[in-house]
């Protein structure tokens, strides 16, 4: 199997719910993995996206903006979601990098924890249902854009200078494995092609890789480097940050 195959299969074996076999479990697979994760963002995006420009078409655009959020947490296992909670947690709890990655590995979730995701689901939400409002085709692009910027984000969480935080699980699997040209060849890529589709669509692709490198900024100033749980908070900062600018959009017709 192409070593690219291989990278393909890891990024939606890890990062879906899908049953794909995982053939090769090492760091340049890895690399490629969080290379081709746009794709993966890309093919949950448009499942998501016409889940609910199914029930906007209906004449339900929130009900429509639920039914995208949760498919896309649904078809991740929530993964990208606990990894948010847990960075919150960690990040707001105060404590030296050692007691804070502690805290962020336990299986519960604190106060910081639950009021980040009760704020990103409901901004999340918000704007779908806003987007979905316009018209269907406006909100199941939205979504396919937030979907593509959050997983973008995981190729800058990985770049080769960002260690990470402590040995062992898949923030270690991956850190340090993506070069920053091929980062941003993937992001302006994908910026260009979103932009076809809508003009908007890549200016906010691109606002959700800032949002997400100054989350990763912090990160690794507090931890002493990246986490699984960093990587998931960097997809949901991009969602969430490219949605918000899909909104505020003036231009919105």
């Amino acid at each position: 199997m192409r070593p690219g195959l291989h990278g393909l299969r890891f990024a939606f074996g890890t990062l879906t719910v899908l049953r794909v076999p995982v053939a090769r479990w090492d760091r340049p697979s890895a690399g490629r993995a969080m290379l081709a994760a746009p794709l993966v963002g890309a093919v949950l995006g448009a499942a998501a996206g016409a889940l609910g420009a199914f029930f906007a078409w209906r004449g339900a655009p929130l009900l429509g903006a639920v039914a995208a959020v949760a498919a896309l947490a649904a078809l991740t296992r929530g993964l990208h979601l606990d990894g948010l909670a847990d960075v919150a947690d960690g990040l707001g709890s105060g404590k030296p990098a050692e007691d804070a990655l502690r805290i962020m590995k336990q299986s519960d979730i604190g106060p910081f924890g639950v009021l980040t995701l009760v704020l990103v689901l409901f901004a999340q939400t918000a704007c779908l249902a806003a987007l979905f409002g316009h018209s269907a085709r406006q909100g199941a692009l939205a979504v396919l854009t937030a979907a593509v910027a959050g997983r973008c984000a995981l190729g800058w969480g990985c770049l080769r200078p960002v260690p990470p935080a402590r040995p062992g699980g898949l923030g270690a699997m991956v850190a340090a494995t993506v070069s920053p040209t091929a980062a941003a060849a993937v992001t302006l890529t994908c910026a260009v092609l979103l932009t076809l589709l809508q003009p908007w669509s890549g200016p906010a692709l691109i606002l959700g890789q800032l949002a997400a490198v100054l989350l990763l900024v912090r990160c690794v100033r507090r931890f002493g480097g990246i986490t699984g749980d960093v990587l998931g908070a960097l997809v949901e900062t991009a969602q969430t940050a490219a949605l918000v600018l899909l909104t505020v959009n003036p231009r919105l017709p």
